[in-house]
């Protein structure tokens, strides 16, 4: 819930409530995602050595979370609204990622104790929760808007409660690892399939960052329907939340492998599939989220559960793996920033319902939106489709 929905949010309330510029917005943001995407080495590093306290870490960083939440959309900024807005999101973001590192790491020392493909079954509930986290965020604002004056107020402060609760919740199950001399980030790049795992998770998930990219400019000037961006987003997330638990039964009967590359598959057929629409294809495109999130589900169940199993093998406390996996993956939305928006403005691509872009500006908006994600889901599944990886 603190993640990708407060993108969304949080931006329009400081412009509406406090009159901050876009731009200078939009500087903040910048910098803070590249603050995130850096620092998620070192947050790994941190939660490998604080592990024997990892009750007390996960304690005091879901309070910081929670407090960040509240100072975000609760409180009346102390300071000049933009600075609140950076210092606020610096700390939510920073507790967040911390808590996702931990949390995944844990799985590792959690799996051994589910049976036959434990991992993979703890991996289809932790990302049927974080889906559902998702697009409960997306929406509650909205919803509490019926009935209040400040929805958003009462979106932090119920999720500061939900937080408290989690934290009480997962108390007892913050044990440590049983390692014996704290491994580094070496011994995990030094092995091999470590190492094509992380290639992997980095070509898989940028077709995500590219389309998440993309996605609003997609509906509004491709489909040339303003105003379905928001129920087309939550119908994306709403397929991937209702397919993980699916994906983590086939897998459990298949194999995880065998599993994601369908997965995977399918999400190349989605894009294909997108390629071909225009103006009007409300529906068929629909469709294409429910193809493409339900591809989403299988992505985020199967393949951090193959990672996580591979680093039961060569680092079992995993902190430091899972600091090198979200560094990997949000290496992604780095790179579409850097490389897909320059190109679509470079076509003259201008954004807004009303522009007549010309066809050579839409047809790079396809191209990068469908096509060029579709190359780099086949390579990683032409990756994934060579790697020798253990089954159980």
């Amino acid at each position: 819930m603190a993640g990708l929905p407060i993108y969304i949010h949080a931006p329009k309330f400081y412009v509406d409530g406090y009159g901050v510029s876009l731009a200078a917005l939009g500087v903040v943001l910048g910098g803070l995602r590249l603050l995130d995407f850096v620092q998620d080495p070192a947050l790994g590093w941190l939660a490998e050595r604080t592990r024997h306290a990892r009750g007390l870490a996960v304690a005091v960083a879901g309070a910081v979370m929670a407090l960040a939440m509240l100072g975000l959309f609760a409180v009346a900024p102390p300071v000049a609204p933009l600075v609140w807005f950076a210092l606020t999101l610096t700390a939510l973001f920073s507790a967040f990622s911390f808590l996702t590192i931990a949390f995944y790491s844990q799985g590792v020392v959690k799996a051994g104790s589910l049976g036959a493909r434990g991992h993979v079954r703890l991996a289809t509930w932790r990302e049927t929760g974080a889906l559902l986290g998702v697009c409960l965020a997306a929406v509650a604002p909205t919803a509490l808007a019926m009935g209040s004056d400040a929805p958003f107020a009462l979106f932090a402060w119920g999720f500061a409660v939900l937080a408290v609760l989690a934290v009480l919740g997962m108390r007892g199950e913050w044990r440590a690892a049983p390692v014996a001399q704290p491994g580094g980030f070496g011994d995990i790049l030094r092995d091999a399939t470590a190492r094509r795992l992380l290639v992997i998770a980095f070509l898989n998930a940028a077709p995500v960052a590219v389309t998440s990219s993309l996605f609003l400019f997609f509906v509004e000037s491709r489909l040339q329907a303003p105003g379905w961006e928001g129920p087309l987003l939550l119908l994306f997330f709403l397929a991937a939340a209702g397919a993980a638990p699916l994906w983590g039964r086939a897998a459990q009967t298949y194999g995880p492998k065998r599993v994601l590359m369908l997965g995977m598959t399918l999400a190349i057929v989605s894009f294909v599939f997108a390629a071909l629409l225009g103006p009007g294809d409300i529906w068929p495109f629909a469709l294409v989220c429910l193809a493409s999130g339900a591809a989403l589900g299988a992505d985020l169940t199967l393949l951090s559960a193959i990672f996580a199993r591979r680093m039961e093998r060569i680092s079992p406390d995993a902190s430091r793996g899972f600091g090198l996996w979200a560094f990997t993956t949000k290496a992604t939305l780095a790179v579409s920033a850097v490389i897909v928006l320059p190109l679509l403005g470079a076509s003259g691509f201008v954004s807004g319902a009303e522009v007549a872009n010309p066809e050579t500006a839409l047809a790079t908006l396809t191209l990068l939106y469908a096509v060029l994600p579709c190359g780099l889901k086949l390579a990683a599944l032409g990756l994934l489709a060579a790697t020798r990886l253990e089954e159980s």
